[in-house]
């Protein structure tokens, strides 16, 4: 069992920037991805960024590249994301979660995260 709770959510100005946190606890999730989701009313949740444990590697939605910025401390198992230039279609929920796939390429598909946080509220105002 891996509990994930999100924190850092809050109401900002468009074009302000906000830095979201993951702390994951329970079972050990050594070689585990960690990504970040986000869905706004009436929409459906959508791919943000994701990150590996042991490559290294950081996966990014066209639509938040440049702006935002993943990044993790394996020591103490916490998952964060730097969001700069805020806009108001970055309005959402926004919700970490866990996979055991260690591919890039599978990173973005909602389907291969097993463990989910219960979200953040980020809204922007325009």
């Amino acid at each position: 069992q891996v509990q994930l709770v999100e924190s850092g959510g809050g109401l900002v100005q468009a074009g302000g920037s906000l830095r979201l946190s993951c702390a994951a606890s329970g079972r050990s999730i050594s070689s585990y991805t960690m990504g970040w989701f986000r869905q706004a009313p009436g929409k459906e949740r959508e791919f943000v960024a994701a990150i590996s444990w042991n490559s290294g590697w950081k996966n990014y939605a066209d639509s938040v590249k440049g702006r935002f910025t993943i990044s993790r401390d394996s020591a103490k198992g916490t998952v964060f994301l730097q969001m700069n230039s805020l806009k108001p279609e970055d309005t959402a929920v926004y919700t970490c979660a866990t996979s055991p796939y260690p591919s890039i390429s599978e990173s973005i598909s909602e389907r291969r995260y097993d463990y989910w946080g219960q979200g953040t509220q980020v809204t922007v105002s325009s």
